[in-house]
């Protein structure tokens, strides 16, 4: 199997809306950005993977034959996936069966979202449940998360407090991001002061409806030797999936508790088993990992075995997973809960793990950084992907 690494990755400034573009060029935004960062022109591209989430969400069916041209991929191998929130790293992780597989060298992954374009995302998600069966309870993102954050109260003593230091923890990095949507300092009082959405998660706990774009060129070992390449190596990557059944994830048939999840802490297992990863908490440095609301990173964490299940609080209130403390520290970037465009979301996982380990992250760089994790969540908490990426190869394992 070829090796593969990361060789460039670009994102733009997200905010809520961008008026100043239409929906192609801001997918070429992010591709050139993209492109410039790795040195590598379209011209030597031998196909793309485009991250496109649910139509719904940019007011346009069939987004990706609206972007092909734009892209500059006519005449290439071009492939469109959707898995949910996970579309953006599923879509790296597409591109890196492109190569491993010595199909080809250079792929591209680029994509955007405009999720305010949607008018309401949330009755837009409704739409994923069975109609007879769960969505008249009503089920959204919100409230079906809702749901798992009161479950995990309720098994481990924990309490809204422990959720707003989440937040509080990855505003302040997203204060250092200058491509982060929510920049702004938070103390546990304001989030505590926010107006509930479906407790125990209120306003504070809620990533936003973010519109930008990002993208990820990967290359094969033999190109960049070839070319004079440093990539962050993709050492390791695991995917899995969760029953669709809201309802058959609590019992003894279920794969885990609603409260934590086990089926992407069995994704992480994969991914650290292939890059030799056997203890987390002493190899790795940093992760970014998909928590659209801030009660999913204390379960995600816990998943990512970066704290034993039930004791993220704990962690948190003695001050680790923030920059500047002992350990793995969690979402340098502000994460998802700062910046949420669902397509691209978990590429930009990679993205920023990829500069971490390469040093190049800029005011939120883990010093010493040479191992990373990443991961997505997608669908209703049911589609699950995870990578582990080193600085070298021969770092671990």
């Amino acid at each position: 199997m070829i090796n593969v690494g990361i060789a460039g990755f670009g994102q733009s400034h997200f905010q809520t809306t961008r008026a100043d573009v239409t929906f192609p060029e801001l997918v070429k935004e992010g591709a050139n950005l993209t492109l410039a960062d790795a040195g590598i022109s379209i011209e030597e591209v031998d196909a793309v993977v485009y991250p496109l989430a649910p139509d719904a969400l940019i007011g346009v069916s069939n987004g990706e034959r609206w972007v092909i041209d734009a892209l500059g991929a006519t005449g290439k191998p071009f492939m469109r996936v959707n898995n949910g929130g996970a579309t953006g790293m599923s879509a790296v992780l597409t591109a890196w069966t492109h190569i491993a597989s010595g199909l080809f060298d250079v792929v591209l992954v680029a994509g955007a979202d405009r999720v305010s374009e949607s008018g309401s995302a949330q009755s837009v998600l409704n739409k994923m449940w069975d109609v007879g069966y769960e969505r008249t309870v009503p089920l959204n993102t919100i409230t079906m998360l809702a749901l798992s954050a009161q479950r995990y109260m309720h098994l481990y003593d924990s309490d809204e407090t422990d959720m707003a230091l989440v937040t509080v923890k990855n505003r302040k990095h997203a204060s250092l991001n200058p491509y982060a949507h929510l920049r702004t300092l938070i103390t546990v009082e304001e989030v505590l002061a926010t107006r509930t959405l479906a407790w125990p998660i209120k306003l504070g706990d809620a990533c936003p409806a973010s519109t930008g774009a990002a993208g990820v060129v990967l290359v094969s070992e033999r190109y960049a030797e070839k070319n004079d390449l440093k990539p962050a190596w993709i050492r390791g990557i695991g995917q899995n999936t969760e029953t669709f059944w809201m309802g058959n994830r609590v019992g003894e048939k279920a794969l885990g508790d609603h409260a934590d999840a086990d089926a992407l802490g069995h994704a992480f297992d994969i991914a650290y088993a292939q890059a030799g990863v056997s203890d987390p908490v002493k190899q790795v440095h940093l992760a970014e990992i998909y928590a659209p609301f801030s009660s999913v990173e204390l379960h995600v964490i816990e998943a990512a075995r970066l704290a034993d299940k039930g004791k993220s609080p704990r962690d948190l209130r003695a001050g680790k997973f923030t920059l500047g403390s002992e350990g793995p520290i969690v979402n340098p970037s502000g994460g998802t809960l700062c910046t949420n465009p669902i397509a691209v979301t978990g590429t930009i996982r990679v993205g920023e793990a990829a500069n971490q380990v390469l040093g190049r992250a800029g005011a939120h760089q883990v010093p010493s950084a040479r191992v990373a994790i990443a991961s997505a969540i997608g669908g209703d908490h049911q589609f699950y992907s995870t990578m582990v990426l080193c600085r070298d190869l021969e770092e671990i394992g």
